[in-house]
């Protein structure tokens, strides 16, 4: 497998990362097992995606993602409400992430309220409208297969895993 020396499109990346909020909080992290992504395929967020273009494997990075480029802006319109019988015997708690059949697919939100026989769902996605800032460090890069390429992202040392 040919071996990419910088971050280019159909390179797999591995990365290590932390991701705070504006108030210095870590939302998520890569906690010692790199993230591997396909660069150039939407796998990762737009505005860090963009931002790690040409770095080589060694190489760290503060990244500082608007909403817009991240997980877009809060959309009110994301906000509704079903009929708590909709939830069959279940019993939804605020906080439940759910999985929902729409129109255009499967969705998830997330339970926001329960009061009178009604259910109010958030399908934002939980990051939506913040500002993100990664500190990442690029642990290695190598070309894609064919096959990963044709699928869109990259698979693991023992291959195809969906």
């Amino acid at each position: 497998m040919m071996v990419s020396d910088t971050v280019s499109r159909d390179t797999v990346v591995s990365m290590n990362y932390t991701l705070t909020d504006n108030a210095g909080n870590i939302l998520d992290a890569s906690q010692g097992e790199p993230l591997e992504y396909l660069q150039g395929h939407q796998n990762i967020i737009p505005g860090l995606e963009k931002e790690l273009e040409g770095l080589k494997p060694g190489e760290r990075k503060k990244v500082t993602v608007q909403p817009e480029e991240g997980y877009g802006r809060h959309n009110p319109e994301l906000i509704f409400s079903l009929p708590l019988e909709q939830f069959g015997g279940q019993a939804p708690q605020t906080g439940m992430v759910v999985q929902l059949q729409s129109p255009e697919g499967a969705m998830m939100a997330t339970i926001v309220k329960v009061e009178n026989q009604q259910v109010t769902l958030d399908a934002n996605h939980p990051l939506a409208g913040q500002v993100l800032n990664f500190d990442v460090e690029i642990v290695g890069i190598r070309s894609a297969s064919t096959e990963e390429l044709s699928h869109g992202h990259p698979h693991g040392p023992d291959g195809h895993h969906h």
